[in-house]
């Protein structure tokens, strides 16, 4: 979970990017967006399959109020690399519409986490309404530290995450689906941030939310100074390392790559970005701002490896589609729609690459050391060490006039 004695990166006085932060500097500083988590977090020792230990959970965002099938928003997606999963895309591409929440979990809970918002879809309906749903839910791989193929995760935890759902601060760090995932060989988890675009461009708001499962540690780079590189394995060990080693235990697959001899190969997590904002776009537009989300998570160390799941939604909460009581044979011909100039959306990509950078340090800062199944730690990357290696890189004579 986040510790009170955590601190984000805007606490630290690091300059990620030009443009200001939300209020929050959180994905909820979009009017309108909710989110919700809860984390499972039971036992210890040995893995026993079904048994524990457990470490995961599930997050859902709400990207406004009502049932969004209603009035969807308009959207667009984003593949840095393919392997993961997120389900309902082929709708948004080929309508541009969200019609549901957005979920997040670990890769074998993506069913019951689908099937659970389909039935809190139902629940708001008359039992006889035909109606059909194709919820998202992304996933990342948290198998290194949890119980991942006893399935712990059930309906009754997604309605109690959106149940939770609210505005304001968002819980960051090991919590609801980033409750067991590892990033840059830190320990990961949910991170957020926001940036607002100037008045000349709109005075936009964009948010983020990453769940961070991705990267390899020699190319963790924060605010262009490349830590990890001074932030190795002989200074923090790697999840999985043997007392005084630094290769990962054996028995953490790489998700769809052959591990190298001794154990799983860095990089093989994934990333999922969650992109919203209050400007007017459409859906092309959405598309265009989740690509550039991907240069914020290049801008960490990230390259999308062969490995990884790296997937990206952008929505738009300006409502521009008809209620769906005026769909149907009482619809007009046309409607009409607002859509920002083309010549202003380079604010918002600025926006959408300084805050999913920025979310993704804040993953890292706000998640504590954990202990996994079979004793496996993922070590916090501590504000200090952080601190004192952007400044050793930033000075190299630092550190020998301190000696």
């Amino acid at each position: 979970m986040t510790g009170g004695s955590r601190r984000r990166a805007r606490d630290l006085g690091l300059d990620i990017g030009s443009l200001p932060s939300g209020p929050h500097d959180a994905i909820t500083d979009v009017p309108g967006v909710r989110v919700g988590s809860v984390a499972l977090v039971t036992g210890d020792g040995p893995l026993r399959r079904g048994a524990g230990p457990v470490r995961t959970g599930v997050t859902v965002v709400v990207p406004s109020s009502g049932r969004l099938f209603d009035e969807p928003l308009f959207a667009g997606c984003h593949r840095l690399n393919g392997n993961g999963e997120m389900t309902g895309l082929e709708w948004v591409r080929e309508s541009g519409l969200l019609t549901t929440p957005i979920g997040l979990t670990n890769t074998s809970s993506v069913g019951v986490v689908r099937d659970a918002l389909v039935a809190a879809d139902a629940a708001q309906l008359d039992e006889r309404a035909l109606f059909w749903s194709l919820p998202v839910v992304g996933e990342t791989w948290d198998g290194l530290l949890n119980d991942i193929h006893g399935f712990h995760v059930r309906a009754e935890h997604v309605h109690a995450a959106l149940a939770r759902a609210a505005g304001g601060r968002v819980e960051e760090g090991s919590v609801g689906g980033g409750t067991g995932m590892i990033c840059h060989g830190f320990k990961g988890g949910l991170g957020t941030s926001s940036r607002v675009v100037p008045a000349s461009a709109g005075g936009w708001t964009l948010g983020v939310l990453v769940q961070a499962n991705h990267g390899r540690r020699e190319r963790l780079t924060v605010a262009g100074v490349p830590v990890g590189r001074l932030l190795g394995p002989s200074v923090v060990p790697l999840p999985g390392a043997p007392p005084g080693g630094t290769a990962p235990l054996p028995g953490a697959p790489s998700r769809g790559v052959a591990p190298p001899a001794g154990g799983a190969s860095e990089g093989a997590g994934s990333i999922i970005v969650l992109c919203g904002t209050d400007a007017p776009l459409l859906p092309h537009q959405c598309r265009r701002v989740a690509q550039r989300c991907s240069l914020g998570v290049g801008r960490t160390g990230g390259v999308g490896e062969h490995g990884s799941g790296d997937l990206t939604l952008a929505f738009s909460t300006a409502r521009q589609q008809p209620a769906a009581a005026a769909v149907g044979a009482g619809e007009p011909v046309t409607v009409g729609v607002t859509m920002l100039a083309d010549s202003h959306l380079d604010a918002l990509f600025d926006a959408a690459v300084e805050a999913t950078e920025q979310a993704i340090v804040n993953a890292l800062l706000a998640a504590e050391t954990m202990i996994g199944r079979d004793g496996i730690v993922a070590h916090a990357l501590e504000a200090d060490a952080l601190l004192d290696a952007m400044h050793r890189l930033r000075d190299p004579g630092a550190s020998t006039r301190g000696a």
